[in-house]
């Protein structure tokens, strides 16, 4: 597990673990891939890096974040992602080929 600020230099996907604060609501789309409905939202970390958050909410629960809200994240870093760095994998892997992630609010668990 690395921090974002050892993810972003290695500029590989990483899996990664953080707390960070909200700065966006959630917004909703379908994913180019997966086709399945997700959230992302904006969130800078505690170390400082702004990141966006992307949620499959096929797999886990929506996450009633607000812009000031902190949070704890687990999942997959893409560090040189088309929009810019962001934390994907934040929920469990029905097939069991990646490590579960989560999303971590007010003591309740989103995964």
């Amino acid at each position: 597990m690395r921090s974002i600020s050892e993810g972003l230099a290695s500029n590989v996907p990483s899996e990664v673990l953080f707390g960070a604060i909200v700065l966006s609501q959630p917004h909703l789309f379908y994913g180019r891939n997966t086709h399945a409905l997700h959230e992302a939202f904006s969130v800078r970390s505690d170390d400082g890096h702004d990141l966006e958050i992307v949620d499959n909410v096929r797999l886990a629960p929506r996450v009633p974040v607000s812009p000031g809200d902190r949070i704890r994240v687990q999942g997959e870093l893409v560090p040189a992602a088309q929009r810019g760095p962001l934390v994907h994998w934040t929920h469990h892997d029905p097939a069991h080929r990646h490590p579960d992630g989560f999303i971590e609010l007010n003591g309740r668990i989103y995964a």
